[in-house]
């Protein structure tokens, strides 16, 4: 009861404009992510005897989930506003995509593969600065949804979902429209991060339109109010809080990044389908969880108890993806394989949605930004974990 009285009254969001600025925002936090990921077989074409997308996924899940730490442990960060935490990693996000583009563009040799020097060093690092930037944006973004209604929080997650649609899209208009050569792959890349680059600008944009919306000013008055007592919240008490969908956060991301998307893209073979067949269930992939994510708008559930029990359930898709792996031949065609597949994606988005809504709303006011970034860590340990599991092939 403590958390519903001290929520204050809802302001009016006038058009719709603070949802639309959240959703872009979450497209833009994720978008670059999506941009290094998606060119993952140019940067494997340039350094073969790295594995470059295990590589990409640790540096960039350690580096993101460090910073939500530091976020969590350090009470000062409390003192800075989101304006300047949003700019702050946003420009970070730019300045991670340039960096190949750059080097690609510096380098004077004849031979693609002819890099310059530490050129996988600073590619590396890119991922590491965009993953840090991750946690700054991410935590900031997410944190502050916590304490404003539902809908924003849907609309930061409805916007993750969607950039994977964006470079998905781009991804299928490139391989359609240009040749699988080196330097097909490079065009490629390219039009990825410079595709990104215009979004995160105009996404600076958003988010120095962002404090001068009622619905965050609103916001930011109660931040003032609480700064004195969240800065004396312990991590440990609120996350004692909110431990049962802390834990179905972190285990629908176990499941699904143990599964998505090294399984998916490099496990599964199809007669008609050739190399389209995993561009086309990653892309079904985006589209179920873009849905998923999408539907909490419509529809969320009260009992955050069968939320958790729901994201436990999940573990029941290693069984399923084994048998249509390894059982009998009608279950190794395509249409189980993208049912499957939709149902991950869905799942993943509809239950990530619901559970990051109610945990914030689960603890006292005072409580609830904090509680968010408690959830995005826990999310965040989920990613990492799912990575590892799927770098040893549990399947």
């Amino acid at each position: 009861m403590e958390a519903v009285k001290e929520v204050p009254s809802e302001t009016r969001d006038a058009y719709r404009v603070t949802y639309i600025i959240h959703f872009l925002l979450g497209a833009g936090n994720l978008l670059p992510w999506n941009a290094f990921i998606t060119a993952v077989d140019y940067f494997a074409y340039l350094y073969p005897a790295n594995h470059i997308e295990k590589v990409f996924s640790v540096a960039y899940m350690v580096s993101s989930v460090f910073v939500l730490l530091v976020m969590m442990s350090w009470g000062g960060w409390s003192k800075t506003t989101l304006r300047l935490r949003m700019n702050l990693g946003f420009s970070m996000f730019v300045m991670s995509l340039m960096v190949a583009p750059v080097i690609d563009w510096a380098s004077s040799s004849t031979t693609m593969k002819e890099r310059p020097s530490g050129a996988y060093g600073m590619t590396v690092a890119a991922v590491v600065i965009c993953g840090l930037a991750d946690g700054v944006v991410g935590g900031s973004l997410i944190g502050s949804a916590g304490k404003l209604p539902k809908q924003y929080m849907q609309a930061v997650f409805a916007g993750t979902a969607s950039s994977g649609i964006i470079i998905s899209i781009l991804r299928i208009i490139t391989k359609a429209s240009l040749p699988q050569t080196p330097k097909g792959l490079k065009i490629s890349a390219h039009l990825y991060f410079m595709v990104s680059i215009v979004f995160l600008l105009c996404c600076i944009v958003f988010s120095n339109l962002q404090h001068k919306l009622p619905v965050m000013q609103q916001y930011q008055q109660s931040q003032l109010q609480d700064s004195a007592l969240c800065s004396k919240t312990k991590f440990c008490a609120v996350a004692g809080k909110i431990k049962g969908p802390a834990f179905g956060i972190f285990i629908i991301y176990i499941v699904t990044l143990s599964i998505f998307p090294g399984f998916i893209a490099e496990d599964l073979e199809s007669k008609v389908l050739k190399d389209w067949y995993p561009i086309i269930l990653i892309t079904v992939y985006n589209l179920a969880d873009l849905m998923g994510k999408s539907l909490t708008a419509f529809y969320v559930p009260q009992c955050i108890k069968r939320a958790i029990c729901a994201a436990t359930a999940r573990l029941l898709f290693y069984p399923l993806f084994i048998v249509c792996l390894h059982g009998p031949n009608w279950l190794k065609t395509e249409v189980p394989m993208i049912v499957l597949t939709f149902l991950l994606g869905c799942t993943n988005g509809y239950l990530t949605s619901v559970l990051m809504i109610l945990a914030p709303k689960s603890v006292p006011f005072s409580e609830s930004e904090l509680s968010a970034i408690v959830m995005t860590a826990f999310l965040g340990f989920g990613l990492v974990g799912g990575s590892v599991l799927g770098w040893f092939w549990i399947l």
